[in-house]
């Protein structure tokens, strides 16, 4: 069993941005998505203040998990490894798509801390930018919340009137919503994404030692 799992966040990736890089992936491996799982918890609560999600790992023994980056599981290193020995306790088979690569029960050390500097960095990198949302970036809607039933409804071909009669919003919104996520083009799976074979070593290649100090005389 594949679940595709999703946890929006302001600073990263909306949902929709999740899912159009899940499918994509999926599509370009012959993989087929059985279930989603889309966390709406803030970023803020750890694991151990969400329960239903550790749960529901610990029900999906040995399933395999396609997740759209490593911040997805997490944006706290010690939780992040939290995460980790949840996951592969369980059996769980986690593909990292931006990182193109695998993390399975046998996963070198190397590949595992790769994964962990790379969510270190990126929280260094944020913190470094300037306040206030990046340019490019999308924020979060008050459609995510929806985004399982539009993606079935536009696969139903149902048009962005109907689909907002249905879910009670404006259509103009609606439109707007569907359009900046590409939600057409996730629905049909006609995004590609191509992966890397050399990606686990260029995760690991990623990690960065501390730089030394200099004293100060």
């Amino acid at each position: 069993m594949t679940i595709a799992y999703i946890r929006p966040d302001k600073q990263f990736d909306t949902a929709g941005e999740q899912l159009k890089n899940i499918n994509a992936y999926a599509l370009a491996n012959n993989i087929q998505v059985d279930d989603e799982f889309i966390d709406y918890i803030s970023q803020n609560k750890l694991l151990s203040q969400r329960p239903e999600v550790s749960d529901y790992f610990q029900s999906h023994k040995g399933v395999t998990l396609l997740v759209s980056d490593v911040w997805v599981l997490s944006t706290h290193i010690q939780d992040l490894v939290q995460m980790f020995r949840c996951l592969l306790k369980h059996e769980i088979k986690v593909h990292f798509i931006q990182q193109s690569v695998i993390m399975t029960q046998e996963s070198g050390g190397m590949l595992v801390l790769g994964l962990i500097d790379q969510l270190r960095q990126k929280l260094e990198e944020e913190s470094r930018k300037v306040i206030g949302r990046p340019k490019g970036s999308k924020s979060n809607s008050k459609f995510d919340k929806y985004v399982s039933e539009i993606l079935n409804y536009i696969q139903e071909k149902k048009s962005v009137s109907e689909i907002a009669r249905l879910l009670g919003v404006s259509r103009s919104s609606l439109k707007d919503y569907i359009d900046s996520r590409e939600l057409k083009q996730v629905a049909f799976k006609s995004l590609v994404q191509k992966t890397s074979k050399d990606a686990e070593d260029a995760v690991i290649n990623t990690v960065a030692c501390p730089k030394p100090t200099t004293e100060k005389k």
